[in-house]
């Protein structure tokens, strides 16, 4: 079991910057990929950026790359992954939801075995 918890989320004016972080408890949880996904009101959920339990392969989503960065730090019992998000746009307002799934090659999908609840990331224009 994999309990994920994000925090960061809040209130930015565009060009600025946010970091979200997603903390990741559970007896294997190193060994999962991690993901970040968004949903904004009254569309469907996107995939942003996953990262792979080594950190060797990293995926973005078009809108986001350059822009936002995600990286994870397995050296702690707790497993902590982050996106940096930096030039956010209005249109990045949204849920920001971090996920974890292990053995899995496609990483964009959000076939992802556990979920956090969510952070809302809100930038005004």
């Amino acid at each position: 079991q994999v309990q994920l918890v994000e925090s960061g989320g809040g209130l930015v004016q565009a060009g600025g910057s946010l970091r979200l972080s997603c903390a990741a408890s559970g007896r294997t949880v190193s060994t999962y990929a991690v993901g970040w996904f968004r949903q904004a009101q009254g569309k469907e959920r996107e995939f942003v950026a996953a990262i792979s339990w080594t950190g060797v392969r990293i995926y973005y989503a078009e809108s986001v790359k350059g822009r936002f960065t995600i990286s994870r730090d397995n050296s702690k019992n707790t497993v902590y992954m982050y996106l940096q998000m930096n030039s956010l746009k209005p249109e990045d307002t949204a849920v920001y939801y971090c996920a974890a799934v292990r053995n899995r090659d496609d990483l964009k999908s959000d076939q992802y075995d556990y979920w956090g609840q969510g952070t809302q990331v809100t930038v005004s224009s």
